[in-house]
């Protein structure tokens, strides 16, 4: 049996999102008086600007849409649920203000449905073979079906992030830093191949009104793509959404472990596409971001071609977390702004768990705990300045870098929450970025 999945084209509120689910035979199997939980894609949130949210976040219209799909269903226990990305485990504000803008209340009140901050719910341990283990919320173990509504786009670390990797947002933070591994045998992608395998059934349906290229966050480029994909199948739906992104599901690493896992083909022999054809929305979306490869030099490549010199930020890989890549966008722009056209003096900052000093560097900076304990007593540092911290505090990112030469001005990491502000006005004034589609009317 091949597994179905829906192509359908966003253009009207609820019919769209019901030609879907139609199409994929989504709710066609849902249990009578089933406990649904409902997994957006939330992946980071900031009090401190009107944060627009196109390719980032998933749209409260498809949200709703779905609640209401579900009530029509005669499902009245349903759960809204996400453990968002916050520097700080004990920020519960966060949480309810993204909860609140997105239009959550209004959906309580309208519906009946409960929204939850899942860091405040227990977590459970599973075991997904091999020796892995992760915690995942209780809320969505605890259901009868989960209506899982990630946001399309591709991902700097793992190529896309589509339905399995949303999932990424139910497990704890010590799982999520576990996934980041040293092993390659167990690394990244293995890791999040396995996610969605402890979980009830499941619809997937992927939110493209609005696409990101070189996502997850609000520094990759924004598209309005107007594009639905549904299925019952997480993986299916994934490989379909993975090559309308321009990407072959057997060069994406978790999709083929999936795949393997799962004993199917890689690639789209398996699968049954209804509604529109899978080239007519097809859209190349890079997810890569260019480095340098100069040894002594390693930066993306806009910093390589300002002329910046002496100093060596090697390019991120599979072992940095989400919760030191929230600040490595931060360190890399305080670098460009404090470039004065002297080089520094053979400076060389190591992220992640994995890199190792290169000799002949004159101060090395050990960002994040992690890399601190890997290189801490290694010979080939002259000059230790280790960032402790997990994930590192920006206060002692300024000082390292102080004490490194590099006069990063303190006030862009005082004021880091209105980044995403300054990124999106990129698309104020044009009239597809339709902020009312992430609020309930």
């Amino acid at each position: 049996m091949k597994s179905c999945v829906a192509i359908v084209r966003y253009e009207k509120p609820l019919e769209s999102v019901r030609k879907a689910v139609e199409l994929s035979y989504g709710l066609d199997h849902l249990p009578q008086g089933a406990k649904v939980f409902i997994k957006p894609n939330i992946v980071f949130w900031t009090r401190a600007t009107p944060f627009p949210k196109w390719g980032v976040i998933t749209t409260s219209r498809v949200v709703e849409d779905m609640v209401v799909l579900l009530k029509e269903k005669g499902i009245d226990r349903i759960t809204i649920g996400e453990g968002m990305v916050v520097m700080d485990p004990k920020d519960d504000k966060t949480p309810a203000h993204a909860f609140h803008t997105l239009g959550y209340e209004t959906l309580k009140q309208r519906y009946g449905v409960n929204y939850v901050n899942l860091w405040d719910r227990p977590f459970q341990k599973k075991d997904l073979g091999d020796g892995i283990f992760l915690s995942y919320s209780a809320e969505i173990l605890d259901s009868d079906f989960v209506v899982n509504l990630p946001v399309m786009k591709t991902h700097n670390q793992t190529i896309v992030s589509l339905g399995i990797k949303n999932l990424k947002g139910t497990i704890d933070i010590a799982s999520r830093k576990k996934c980041h591994s040293l092993d390659p045998a167990v690394d990244l992608n293995v890791m999040v191949a396995r996610l969605a395998e402890p979980l009830p059934p499941m619809l997937t349906l992927i939110d493209g009104i609005f696409t990101n290229e070189r996502g997850p966050g609000f520094d990759g480029k924004m598209r309005r793509s107007n594009i639905l994909i549904a299925s019952t199948d997480v993986l299916a739906a994934d490989m379909v959404a993975a090559s309308a992104l321009g990407h072959s599901p057997c060069d994406v690493p978790h999709l083929a472990h999936a795949a393997a896992r799962k004993g199917v083909p890689a690639d789209l022999s398996t699968i049954s596409i209804n509604g529109e054809p899978l080239e007519t929305v097809s859209s190349r979306h890079e997810y890569d971001f260019h480095y340098s490869n100069a040894p002594m030099n390693s930066l993306p490549v806009p910093l390589a071609n300002m002329g910046i010199k002496g100093i060596s930020y090697r390019k991120y890989d599979l072992s940095m977390c989400t919760y030191c890549s929230g600040v490595n966008g931060l360190v890399l722009s305080a670098i460009r702004y404090a470039w004065k056209g002297q080089p520094w003096d053979e400076v060389e900052i190591l992220t992640g768990k994995a890199m190792k000093p290169t000799p002949g560097m004159k101060k090395t900076i050990l960002l994040g705990k992690c890399m601190y304990k890997a290189n801490k007593d290694h010979p080939d540092i002259q000059e230790m300045i280790p960032v402790k911290g997990c994930p590192p505090k920006t206060a002692d990112i300024v000082k390292a870098l102080h004490q490194a030469g590099i006069e990063v001005d303190p006030g862009l990491f005082e004021s880091m929450d209105l980044l995403p502000g300054l990124f999106m006005s990129r698309y104020e004034g044009k009239p597809e970025f339709d902020e009312s589609l992430f609020r309930v009317a």
